[in-house]
C-alpha cells in the first residue's frame, strides 16, 4: 500500500488544489470551479483514489473529508470502497475516524470487501481510543454475513464490559443487528442484555432497552431489579432513549400494578389485602392503647397506590416540558394508560403546546387528542379555542381539529361552535366544508337542545350554489330526520322540490330514500317524484336507480291505484339494464310485490319487509374504535395492527409481589453504612440536641439502617445512610420504621428552627423566640413544601451557630420541644417529605394576616428586623360603585319572574377569591312565586358559585335583592346555571366585565414604580390612543377609569401621568395601569400585570373610555 502511495504521491499532491471545489468550494479558484462543473464524477473519483493512495496524511485527510461531504450531500461514493478500506489501519487518528464513518455507511453494501479487512476491525476493538473501538464494532455489526456471527458475538460480549459507556452503548446497538441476522443467538444475547440493563450510565440505558424491546420484550423478569433505577435515570437519558424507556415501562406497569381507576382504590386508605385488614380488626381488642395508636398510624400510612407506580408517574411528569415532541407524546400516553383519571389532566396543556409545531407533529398529536377527547371531554374543554381552524392549516389538520371540536361539544359551548362551523362551511376547501356539515349533524344528534337549530341551518344550505355542500347537507338531513320523522314533513317536501336541481348521485339517492320511507306523510308528492325519475331512469347513476326501484316498490304497496303502472314501467326498465345489480334487484322486487302462481310465501310479508321500522343511524366519531391501540404508536395512527406492535395487557386483579423489585445491597455497602453512622455519632462538635433527643435519634437511625440494609434502594451506598429520605423508591413494608425515624426528624427540625430563629433575632427576648417557633411549627403542619424548605434552611443555619449561642439557648430549646410535639398532628404525613404533592391532594395555602397571630407591638418589632424595605400594598375601598344593572332573566322568558344583577365591588363575604354579585328578583305577575333557588350549574373547570339562600315566597309586584359569590378564576367566562322556581327552571348566565374581576389597592408612587419595574417585557401591554378634548383633565380621567374598572388611584407627582392599581380577585396578581398624556391630544395607556390575557382585555375595554366623548 505504501508502495502504491509513493508512485501516486506527486500526482495526488497536485490534484488536491484542483479538487477542492467538492468539499470546500470557498477555497477553490474560480477556474477550477468552472472546470469542475463540466468534469465527470468518474474523473473526480479517480483523483480521490489517487489522493487516498498518497503517502501524505494531509492528502488522505483532505480526500476523506470530501468523501464524507459527498455522502452527506446524498451522492454515491460506494466505488471508492476499496481505496478507503486500505486506510483503515492508518496511524493518523483523524483519518481513521473518517474511514470508519465511511465504512459504517457502506459496509453492508460491500460485504465481501469489508470481510477482507475483518482482522483489522478485530484489532481496532482493542484500540485505546473509545471512538475507534465503538466504530469498529459498528462496522463489524454492519457486515451482514452469517459466517462472522461468532466473531460478532464475542465482540459484543467484550464491548459490554468496556470501561467506556459509549462503547457499551454501541454494543447494545449491535445486539439488535446480530439478532436480526441470526435469531438463534437469542439466549446468549439475553445474557448480554441482562448485564447491560444493570449499567448505571444514562448513555447506555436507552439503547439497551431498545435491544430488550427488539429481542425479548416478554422477559419482564429482567426489568424487575432495574425498574427503580430506570425510573430515576429517565430524566437524564437522551431524548430518543426516553421515548423507548417510557413505552417499555408503560407495558411493564400494566402487568405489575393494579388499576388506579377502580373506585375502591381511590376512596379508602386501608390495606388492599383483605387478610391484613381482618387481622388488624381481630387483634386490636387485645392491644394496649399505645400499640393501638402505633398500628393506627401504620394503617394510615398504607397507600392505595404502589410506591413504585407512583415513582414512575412522578419521574416522568417533568418530561412533559421536554422540547422533543416524541418525549411529550410518550409521557402523555403513559399518564393516559397508567395514571388515576384525576391526575391525567396535566397532559392536556403539554399536548396543546405541541400544536405550535410543524404539521407532521400536529397530525399525530391531534389524532391522539381526538381519541382522548371521546372518553374524557373535560381534559381539553378549557383549550377549545386552540382547536379552531386556521386558514393556513392543511386539510388533514383541519379535519382532525373539526373532529376534536365535535367531540368537545356540549350545551355550554355549542352556540360558539356552531358560529365557528358556519364560517367553515363557506371554506374553499370542499372536502373540509363537507366534513363540517357532517360535524353539524353529529352535534345535532348528540345535543338534543340544538337539533332543530342545526336542521334548519342545514336546510338553508340546500340553497347553496355548491353541489358538494348541498349533497352533504342532504345526506346529513336524511340521517337527522330518521331520529324524529313525524315533525318534519315540510322539510321532506322542500327536499323533493330540490330533486330537479341536485345532480350529485348520493344526494339524489338520499332524497328518494326519504320520500320512499315516509311516502305516507307526503301522499301527493311521492307519486309525482316517481313519475319524474322514471323519465330519467336510464340516465341515472346505479345508486339512484336502486332507490327509484325501492321507491316504486314502496308506493306500489301503499298507493297501488296511482302508481301500479308507473312501478311496472320502472321494473321493465330495470329488467334490461346494463348493470347486473339493477337487473337482480328488479327480479327480486317483482317476485316480492307482484303476486303470481310462482310467488313464494315471502310475498305475504312484502309490506313488512319494505316498510319495516328502521333504526336511526348512529353518528359516531371515526376515532371511537382506536382506543384499543396504545396511544402514540404507529398502529394507533394507521388504525390497524403494525408489525412489531406490542399490546398493552389488562390490569391484574391482584398486584404481583412488589418484593421482586427489591435489590440486595452489597456487603461492602452495609459496612460503609455502619461506619458512616458510627462516625456521625462520635462527632463531639455536632452535639446540638438534648441527651434524650440524641438517644432517640441514635435508635431511630439504627432502625432505619437495619431496614435499609434489607431494602432495595437504588441509590449509592453513601445515600443509603440518609435515614429514610429515599423512601419514595422503597417498598411499602418499610412504613413503620420510616414513620419512627421521621418522628425524630420532625423533632430535630423544630429544634433547629428555633435555634436558627434565635440566631437571627438574638437581640430580642425569649417571648419573641417562642412565638416565632410556635408559628414555625404550625406552618410545618399546614404545608409540606414549606416544611421541607424550612428544614434545609434551619439545619444549615444550625451548623453555623457558635458554641456560645448553643449553650445560651439550650434550656429554651428543651422547653419548647414539648410544645412542638403536642402541636404535632397524630397522623404524621412526613415520610415522603419531598413528594407530598404526589401522594396527597394539593391544598392551597391560605395566607394568615400577621395580626391574627402576633400582637401589634410584636409585629412592629419583627418588621423592624426585615433586611429589605417591603412594599406596603393594601386593598382599599372602591372609588366608584356602579349602578348599571345587567339583565339575567327577562320577565317574558321567566314567565313573570325577572332577574337583574350588578357588581357591588365589595369584598365578597363568601370567600376571598369570589366576586360579589347582587341579584334583584322581581315578581311581575299577579300571583306569588314559590321556592326561588339555584338549580343545576354548568360551570367551566375551576369556577365556583356560592348560591343565595332559597326564597320561599315572592309576592306579586314585589322584588328582593340577594347576594351571591362567584369565583370566575380571573377569566371573563360565563357562569351558567339554572334559576328555578317551584314549577319551572330557566337557564341564565352571568358574564363579568374584566374591570369587575379586580379589587382596588393603595400604594405609594415609589412602590408602584418598583412593582412596575418587575412587570415589564411580556407582562406589559400598551397602546397609543386619541383622547377626546373633554377627557384630558385629571378629574375626568380618574372618574372615567374607575367607573370602567375597579381600580385604586395611586398618588402621582406629575400632572401628565396618572397611575391606578388593583389586584385580581382570584389570584391576587397586581394590575398596574398608567395613563401618560402626550402632545397633540394623544395618550399612552400602559398595563403591567402577570395576567397578560386579562391585561390585554382590560386594555381593549379602557381604550374607548378615554377616546369617546
Amino acid at each position: 500500500m505504501s508502495g502504491n502511495g509513493l508512485s501516486y504521491g506527486e500526482q495526488g499532491g497536485e490534484a488536491a488544489p484542483e479538487l477542492a471545489q467538492e468539499a470546500a468550494p470557498t477555497t477553490a479558484p474560480s477556474v477550477s470551479a468552472a472546470f469542475g462543473l463540466f468534469s465527470s464524477d468518474t474523473k473526480k473519483n479517480e483523483d480521490l483514489k489517487q489522493m487516498l493512495e498518497s503517502s501524505k496524511d494531509s492528502a488522505k485527510l483532505d480526500a476523506m473529508k470530501r468523501i464524507v461531504g459527498m455522502i452527506a450531500k446524498g451522492k454515491n461514493a460506494s466505488e471508492l470502497f476499496p481505496a478507503v478500506v486500505k486506510n483503515v489501519a492508518s496511524k493518523n487518528i483523524e483519518i481513521k475516524k473518517l474511514v470508519y464513518v465511511y465504512l459504517m455507511r457502506y459496509a453492508e453494501e460491500q460485504q465481501d470487501l469489508a470481510l477482507l479487512s475483518i482482522s483489522t476491525f478485530q484489532r481496532a476493538l482493542k484500540d485505546p481510543n473509545q471512538l475507534i473501538r465503538a466504530s469498529a464494532l459498528r462496522v463489524l455489526s454492519s457486515i451482514r454475513v452469517p459466517i462472522i456471527v461468532p466473531i460478532m458475538m464475542l465482540a459484543i460480549k467484550e464491548a459490554s464490559s468496556d470501561l467506556s459507556p459509549y462503547v457499551r452503548k454501541n454494543a447494545a446497538h449491535a445486539i439488535q443487528k446480530l439478532y436480526s441476522l441470526d435469531p438463534e443467538q437469542k439466549e446468549m444475547l439475553i445474557e448480554v442484555i441482562e448485564k447491560l440493563l444493570k449499567d448505571r450510565s444514562t448513555l447506555v440505558a436507552g439503547s439497551v432497552v431498545m435491544a430488550f424491546e427488539e429481542v425479548c420484550p416478554d422477559r419482564i423478569d429482567l426489568i424487575h431489579k432495574n425498574y427503580r433505577k430506570l425510573c430515576n435515570l429517565l430524566v437524564d437519558v437522551e431524548e430518543w432513549g426516553q421515548v423507548v424507556i417510557i413505552h417499555m415501562l408503560t407495558r411493564y406497569a400494566r402487568t405489575q400494578f393494579v388499576s388506579p381507576w377502580k373506585l375502591a382504590l381511590t376512596c379508602c386508605n386501608l390495606p388492599q389485602d383483605g387478610d391484613v385488614a381482618e387481622e388488624y380488626n381481630e387483634n386490636n381488642f387485645y392491644e394496649s392503647d399505645e400499640e393501638q395508636k402505633e398500628k393506627d398510624q401504620k394503617v394510615k400510612k398504607t397507600y392505595t397506590m404502589d410506591p413504585d407506580h407512583r415513582l414512575l408517574l412522578r419521574n416522568t411528569k417533568p418530561l412533559l416540558q421536554s422540547r422533543n415532541a416524541a418525549v411529550v407524546m410518550a409521557v402523555s400516553q403513559l399518564y393516559w394508560h397508567l395514571a388515576p383519571k384525576s391526575e391525567a389532566g396535566i397532559i392536556s396543556k403539554s399536548l396543546v403546546r405541541l400544536l405550535r409545531s410543524n404539521r407532521e407533529v400536529q397530525y399525530i398529536v391531534l389524532q391522539n387528542i381526538a381519541t382522548m377527547s371521546i372518553q374524557r371531554k373535560g381534559m381539553f374543554e378549557p383549550y377549545l379555542k386552540s382547536f379552531y381552524v386556521r386558514s393556513t392549516d392543511p386539510t388533514m389538520i383541519k379535519t382532525l381539529k373539526l373532529e376534536i371540536m365535535t367531540n368537545l361539544a356540549n350545551e355550554a359551548n355549542i352556540s360558539t361552535l356552531l358560529r365557528e362551523f358556519q364560517t367553515y362551511v363557506k371554506s374553499q376547501d370542499k372536502q373540509f366544508a363537507a366534513a363540517t356539515i357532517q360535524a353539524i349533524g353529529r352535534c345535532a344528534t348528540n345535543i338534543t337542545e340544538v337539533t332543530d337549530t342545526c336542521l334548519n341551518g342545514l336546510v338553508c344550505l340546500l340553497s347553496n350554489r355548491d353541489e358538494i355542500v348541498v349533497a352533504e347537507s342532504v345526506v346529513v338531513i336524511k340521517k337527522l330526520l330518521q331520529t324524529q320523522p313525524a315533525h318534519h314533513g315540510e322539510i321532506i317536501k322542500h327536499m323533493a322540490k330540490l330533486l330537479d336541481n341536485i345532480t350529485v348521485p348520493v344526494a339524489r339517492a338520499s332524497i328518494l330514500w326519504l320520500i320512499g320511507e315516509y311516502c305516507e306523510r307526503v301522499p301527493k308528492i311521492a307519486p309525482d317524484v316517481l313519475r319524474k325519475t322514471a323519465k330519467s331512469f336510464t340516465n341515472e347513476d346505479d345508486l339512484v336507480k336502486l332507490q327509484i326501484l325501492n321507491l316504486g316498490a314502496k308506493l306500489y304497496l301503499t298507493n297501488s291505484k296511482q302508481t301500479k303502472l308507473l312501478t311496472q314501467y320502472v321494473l321493465n326498465l330495470g329488467k334490461y339494464d346494463q348493470s347486473y345489480d339493477i337487473r337482480d334487484r328488479t327480479r327480486f322486487i317483482r317476485q316480492l310485490i307482484v303476486p303470481n302462481e310462482k310467488s313464494g310465501a315471502l310475498s305475504k310479508y312484502a309490506k313488512k319487509i319494505f316498510l319495516a321500522q328502521k333504526p336511526a343511524p348512529l353518528l359516531e366519531s371515526p376515532f371511537k374504535d382506536r382506543d384499543h391501540f396504545q396511544l402514540g404508536t404507529l398502529s394507533h395512527t394507521l388504525n390497524s395492527r403494525a408489525t412489531g406492535y406490542l399490546e398493552l395487557s389488562d390490569w391484574p386483579e391482584v398486584a404481583p409481589d412488589p418484593a421482586v423489585r427489591n435489590v440486595e445491597v452489597p456487603e461492602s455497602a452495609k459496612e460503609w453504612t455502619a461506619i458512616l453512622n458510627k462516625t456521625k455519632k462520635e462527632k463531639p462538635t455536632e452535639k446540638f440536641y438534648s441527651e434524650s433527643e440524641e438517644e432517640e435519634e441514635d435508635s431511630a437511625s439504627t432502625r432505619t439502617t437495619e431496614t435499609e440494609s434489607g431494602s432495595e434502594s437504588e441509590k449509592e451506598p453513601k445515600e443509603e445512610s440518609s435515614s429514610g429520605e429515599s423512601s419514595g423508591s422503597s417498598s411499602s413494608t418499610e412504613g413503620s420504621s420510616d414513620s419512627e425515624s421521621e418522628e425524630s426528624t420532625a423533632k430535630r427540625t423544630s429544634g433547629a428552627a428555633e435555634e436558627s430563629d434565635t440566631e437571627d433575632i438574638k437581640k430580642k427576648e425569649k417571648e419573641i423566640s417562642k412565638t416565632r417557633s410556635t408559628c414555625s411549627s404550625s406552618d410545618t403542619e399546614s404545608a409540606s413544601s414549606e416544611e421541607s424548605s424550612s428544614n434545609s434552611k434551619s439545619e444549615s443555619d444550625s451548623k453555623s451557630d457558635s458554641d456560645d449561642e448553643k449553650s445560651k439557648n439550650a434550656i429554651s430549646t428543651k422547653k419548647e420541644e414539648k410544645t412542638v410535639q403536642d402541636r404535632k398532628a397524630p397522623n404524621k404525613q412526613d415520610v415522603f417529605l419531598l413528594d407530598l404533592d404526589d401522594f396527597y391532594p394539593v391544598t392551597t395555602p391560605v395566607a394568615v394576616p400577621a395580626a391574627a397571630v402576633l400582637s401589634p407591638s410584636l409585629t412592629a418589632d419583627l418588621e423592624g428586623l426585615s433586611l429589605s424595605g417591603s412594599s406596603v400594598i393594601n386593598v382599599t375601598t372602591q372609588v366608584f360603585v356602579p349602578t348599571k344593572m345587567h339583565e339575567m332573566l327577562h320577565r317574558m322568558t321567566g314567565k313573570g319572574l325577572s332577574a337583574h344583577y350588578q357588581f357591588s365591588r365589595q369584598p365578597c363575604i363568601f370567600g376571598d377569591r369570589m366576586v360579589s354579585v347582587q341579584v334583584t328578583l322581581k315578581n311581575t305577575t299577579d300571583q306569588k312565586i314559590d321556592n326561588i333557588h339555584i338549580g343545576e350549574k354548568k360551570l367551566p373547570p375551576g369556577m365556583r358559585i356560592h348560591e343565595f339562600n332559597p326564597i320561599e315566597c315572592l309576592e306579586p309586584e314585589k322584588s328582593v335583592t340577594v347576594s351571591m359569590g362567584i369565583d370566575f378564576c380571573d377569566s371573563t367566562q360565563t357562569a351558567s346555571f339554572q334559576l328555578c322556581t317551584k314549577d319551572d327552571h330557566f337557564n341564565v348566565n352571568i358574564q363579568p366585565p374584566v374591570g369587575e374581576l379586580l379589587l382596588p389597592v393603595t400604594m405609594s408612587e415609589k412602590d408602584f414604580k418598583k412593582e412596575q419595574g418587575m412587570l415589564t417585557g411580556m407582562n406589559e401591554t400598551s397602546a397609543t390612543i386619541d383622547v377626546a378634548p373633554q377627557n384630558s383633565t385629571s378629574r375626568v380621567i380618574i372618574e372615567r377609569l374607575v367607573k370602567a374598572a375597579n381600580l385604586g388611584v395611586v398618588p402621582s407627582g406629575q400632572d401628565k401621568i396618572h397611575r391606578f392599581a388593583a389586584k385580581t380577585v382570584h389570584s391576587g396578581s397586581l394590575m398596574l395601569v398608567t395613563v401618560e398624556l402626550k402632545e397633540s391630544s394623544t395618550a399612552q395607556l400602559i398595563i403591567n400585570t402577570e395576567k397578560t390575557v386579562i391585561g390585554s382585555v382590560l386594555l381593549r375595554e379602557l381604550k374607548p373610555v378615554l377616546s369617546q366623548g
